[in-house]
């Protein structure tokens, strides 16, 4: 069958803790700051999301990195491209790598890798989905 569990798997609770925690915490001021009820939650399938590590991980060995990693960015659109003249939040996903050689030994501090272009246009729920 598939893999086993992977180690940085969480349980339901813990995901909706920090969900709680997100919403009772940052939610109410964001959304006051900008006047509208913000995303906070993104959505890709996944045949998108493993086309693009697939390329991510072509592009990368290209380059002589054997490790690519993906940080996610919080952004917001500017409200002149914004379907809905809001400019409400998006997340995006970004490669990083060092060549083999290259950096320090810890993956976390890869730098970004400004070669491969980030990815973005997830779908999001208005109003937000609640874990």
């Amino acid at each position: 069958m598939g893999k086993k569990r992977p180690a940085k798997c969480i349980s339901i609770e813990e995901a909706r803790e920090l969900q709680t925690t997100w919403c009772d915490t940052r939610t109410p001021e964001i959304d006051r700051c900008i006047g509208f009820e913000d995303t906070r939650e993104f959505w890709w399938s996944v045949e998108e999301l493993q086309d693009y590590l697939k390329y991510v991980k072509k592009q990368s060995r290209k380059q002589g990195i054997d490790n690519p990693g993906i940080r996610m960015y919080f952004g917001a659109y500017p409200a002149s491209k914004c379907k809905m003249g809001k400019g409400y939040s998006t997340l995006f996903l970004a490669p990083t790598g060092a060549p083999a050689g290259g950096g320090k030994d810890g993956i976390d501090d890869a730098p970004n890798n400004y070669d491969i272009e980030a990815y973005n246009f997830s779908q999001s729920g208005h109003p937000p989905k609640i874990y």
